[in-house]
């Protein structure tokens, strides 16, 4: 037996289609807006800097081995690393032989300066000193770095002091709008000056080791 389709039901009807339309609409909005974000990161992720090497270089008037004697130890650096100021409250443990390889600094301290550790990898008597940085929080990445000297005439040496690491995802997006250089480069020169002072001022940092 046929039913004729009432107008209320007629009404119903086209209501049930009209939003229906409108969700689809909605969800296909939505869904342009995601594959467009996916997208837009993919870009940034292939534009994004892959590593980093930031460096700075002091002299200092005093003899290559005088000043070589100071940098090899993780001990030492407390003195004149520009982090240590910013928590001198900070929680640290030594480990290993300190001024050899093996030897392991670890620290936990506010937020300026987080968690992680320090561990010598190589020395190079008299010339270089390389240790890895673990850091722990506010995020986990690892990067390595370096104190190398180089004589630069009349009992001077030349100090550089930098580090560097690979820029990992999602690390590299956020490097595309920050400069790692600039994030750390002042407190490599307020490092160097620190140790340049020390050392020409003849501090005696022998009780550290």
């Amino acid at each position: 037996m046929f039913c004729p389709v009432t107008m209320e039901q007629n009404d119903i009807f086209r209501i049930f289609i009209t939003r229906l339309t409108n969700t689809q609409k909605l969800m296909a909005t939505l869904l342009y807006i995601i594959i467009g974000i996916i997208v837009l990161i993919a870009i940034f992720a292939l534009m994004a800097p892959k590593s980093y090497d930031v460096s700075r270089t002091i002299e200092i008037s005093k003899p290559k081995a005088e000043v070589f004697n100071t940098i090899k130890y993780l001990k030492k650096q407390q003195e004149w690393s520009p982090w240590d100021k910013k928590d001198p409250n900070m929680e640290k443990k030594f480990t290993g032989t300190d001024g050899e390889v093996g030897a392991i600094n670890y620290w936990n301290g506010n937020k300026d300066v987080g968690e992680g550790e320090q561990e010598i990898i190589k020395i190079i008597k008299g010339e270089r000193v390389e240790t890895e940085l673990r850091f722990i929080k506010p995020f986990r990445s690892t990067s390595n770095s370096y104190l190398d000297l180089s004589e630069s005439g009349n009992g001077k040496t030349k100090v550089t002091w930098g580090f560097k690491g690979e820029n990992k995802f999602p690390m590299s997006v956020i490097m595309l709008f920050m400069s790692m250089d600039k994030a750390v480069g002042k407190d490599f020169e307020e490092g160097l000056r620190n140790l340049k002072s020390i050392l020409e001022k003849g501090q005696d940092l022998g009780r550290l080791k």
